[in-house]
């Protein structure tokens, strides 16, 4: 059985996160008390059918103090027979007041005592530390829109989320805002750049004519063979620690030439190695 807790930032897209799970299959339950969850994780898997084999729940500080009892919770969970997974969705403090300003909805954290915005994004999350260090994936929603964070998620979850390690190759443009949730960063800026050449500036790293201008250059050479290098040294260890995420992130100027062509490479050499893995390039369709 695939149980995955969804938790996180309030605004940071949870209840999409939610929905993508339902539409690949999930049985999704939403704002469930941490303290319910042992029991309701048992009876899913005591009582395994075809319908509850992937289950996904929604917890988070709309629980108010009901909402304290989460580590307790996790520890309880992480030390029994079910294989459980935590899903963190996480955003930047200013992208999380923003939203909320623009829907007016009211923060879980804005009660009687009439706290600000900002103030109560801070407060949830240092509630929210120490589970945000026991996430086994974690997806910071600032840069990305609500198609591509079901991409991610089907990504992840489409397959069986108990398999040891899924890679995410993931190309972005530096001028859009860096990518906080990557364990790996290559920046390929130091790379010659299509952007000058006029025939190619509209394209991106998926046409021939832009793969074959980045590829041709010995330094792109030198980069792509120490930048496989270390990828094909560094995975083995992070699954000998248990890690079941691995987001790779490749970013250049723009995000649409340079890094989603080595990104591209990057993918396929994965391919090849036999793991389970997945591309997506975050900022190609940006001006």
């Amino acid at each position: 059985m695939d149980f995955i807790i969804v938790t996180g930032m309030s605004g940071a897209g949870k209840s999409q996160a939610a929905k993508a799970l339902e539409d690949i299959g999930f049985y999704c339950v939403d704002n469930i008390p941490p303290s319910m969850l042992p029991a309701f994780a048992e009876l899913c898997w005591r009582g395994q059918s075809r319908k509850l084999s992937k289950v996904a729940v929604v917890t988070d500080v709309r629980g108010g103090e009901l909402f304290e009892d989460i580590n307790s919770v996790l520890d309880e969970l992480l030390s029994g027979q079910i294989d459980i997974k935590i899903l963190f969705l996480d955003a930047a403090d200013e992208v999380l007041v923003r939203r909320y300003r623009e829907t007016r909805h009211k923060h879980p954290l804005c009660d009687l005592k009439h706290i600000s915005i900002i103030n109560a994004v801070k407060k949830e999350r240092e509630l929210l530390r120490t589970v945000y260090a026991r996430a086994d994936y974690i997806i910071d929603t600032s840069q990305i829109s609500s198609a591509q964070l079901k991409q991610r998620i089907s990504s992840l979850f489409l397959g069986d989320a108990s398999q040891a390690l899924t890679i995410q190759c993931m190309s972005f443009g530096f001028k859009y805002g860096g990518l906080p949730e990557a364990n790996l960063i290559f920046d390929v800026r130091c790379l010659p750049n299509p952007f000058y050449i006029d025939e190619l500036r509209p394209l991106t790293g998926l046409n021939e004519p832009v793969r074959d201008y980045v590829l041709k250059f010995p330094q792109t050479e030198g980069y792509v063979e120490r930048m496989l290098s270390l990828v094909d040294y560094s995975v083995p260890l992070y699954c000998s620690e248990g890690k079941s995420q691995l987001l790779i992130g490749i970013g250049c100027t723009g995000g649409k030439h340079r890094s989603v062509t080595l990104t591209e490479l990057l993918y396929q050499h994965l391919q090849e190695k036999g793991y389970r893995v997945s591309v997506s390039h975050r900022d190609i369709n940006k001006v």
